[in-house]
């Protein structure tokens, strides 16, 4: 079949590079490779046991059908609490939905914001997916352009100036997917003043290591924010994530879950209740090793030839400087994964203006990241 054969909407969809990496890596380590892998996005941790016992109690208690389609209203609940402990922000249940990981959730929240053609502001570089999500929807795409001279550092000027009579939604990031860059108090108050809808994705809160990651919610009631438990309850393959907005919005969102998604499976849900009820037995221990790991990274790697602008205070992501060895990451990644079987992710997968960088993950142990420098150093010298 070619490409004519597929809607144009399949044919706009762009393959998401460090899932590319990921497959190739898998298939040298099938021919018995050794491949260590700075690539993914996903904790290396297990799930919490408290999280995984709760699973398991549901399912033998016969917990495995639907649940209400904007989630369990004891989870719900359970994050008002925990939303109003963490920010001091009140909500209430009505204006939360859960569904199967967050990527759904951003596909609900913009299903309800725009209509072919209207604009959704985006940072570059950005997630690699966002750009898809609008693509999907028939959006258009205006990108603010952050300076990578200073580290991709957020530019709420940029974003202001981005806007249009078009534009219908923005989109943060914060802690950053792929910089690890924070949005601080004083640009977030900024961008509450705007007119588009915001949405903020924060599903990289509570893995910071130096600052604090503050919610648009402390600023502003007019926004949605996305969250989950994936990355800080090491619970990637559970897929269980959440949204926070107006009601209005979440009954919209509701009736497009009903349709196409249902409801989060209800031992998934049960295990993310346990896990944020319980974070105080594993969160300390996990954000230390991470950040030992983050640590690390920034002293290796400027060894090796890597320049970083400016050190990463959140999330698990180092996004590094190649210029000097490279015109095409893709290219470059692909090359260190072949000759040195370090899987990396290639810049110019969230855009154009990380083109020549590469990130790394320190979704690794320690030994693994010092593995991985010690290949990298000796094929790059």
């Amino acid at each position: 079949m070619s490409s004519t054969d597929f809607s144009r909407t399949a044919n706009k969809i762009k393959p998401f590079l460090v899932m590319e990496i990921l497959d190739r890596a898998k298939q040298l380590e099938e021919a018995g490779e050794d491949v260590i892998h700075l690539e993914i996005g996903e904790p290396d941790f297990k799930t919490p046991e408290v999280a995984r016992q709760a699973a398991v109690k549901s399912i033998e208690d016969g917990l495995t059908g639907y649940t209400h389609s904007l989630g369990l209203s004891s989870l719900r609940q359970a994050l008002c609490e925990h939303y109003k402990k963490e920010y001091d922000v009140k909500i209430t249940p009505e204006r939360i939905i859960v569904s199967s990981g967050t990527s759904p959730l951003l596909l609900l929240t913009l299903a309800t914001i725009i209509n072919p053609g209207d604009e959704v502001i985006l940072t570059n570089p950005c997630y690699a997916c966002y750009p898809n999500f609008v693509t999907f929807l028939g959006g258009n795409i205006v990108f603010a352009n952050l300076d990578p001279e200073n580290g991709f550092r957020f530019d709420e000027k940029k974003i202001e100036r981005a806007i249009t009579g078009k534009t219908k939604a923005i989109i943060i990031n914060s802690p950053s997917n792929p910089t690890g860059m924070l949005i601080n108090p004083e640009q977030l108050r900024y961008l509450s003043d705007f007119g588009p809808e915001i949405i903020s994705d924060e599903i990289y809160h509570g893995l910071v290591y130096e600052e604090k990651a503050h919610s648009l919610l402390e600023f502003t009631g007019n926004a949605t924010i996305i969250n989950g438990f994936s990355k800080l309850y090491a619970m990637a393959g559970w897929r269980v994530g959440f949204a926070i907005s107006d009601e209005k919005r979440i009954r919209a969102m509701q009736k497009i879950q009903q349709n196409f998604f249902i409801s989060a499976s209800n031992f998934g849900q049960q295990a993310a209740m346990a896990a944020l009820k319980n974070t105080e037995q594993f969160l300390p221990e996990m954000i230390k090793a991470y950040d030992e790991r983050r640590k690390l990274l920034l002293k290796e790697l400027p060894e090796i030839g890597f320049e970083i602008h400016n050190a990463p205070a959140g999330a698990f992501y180092v996004l590094a400087d190649a210029r000097k060895y490279c015109k095409s990451s893709y290219d470059f990644a692909f090359k260190l994964l072949e000759q040195t079987k370090v899987a990396v992710t290639p810049g110019i997968d969230f855009g154009q203006n990380a083109e020549g960088f590469i990130r790394f993950s320190y979704t690794n142990s320690l030994s693994g990241i010092k593995e991985a420098m010690s290949r990298l150093k000796e094929y790059l010298s």
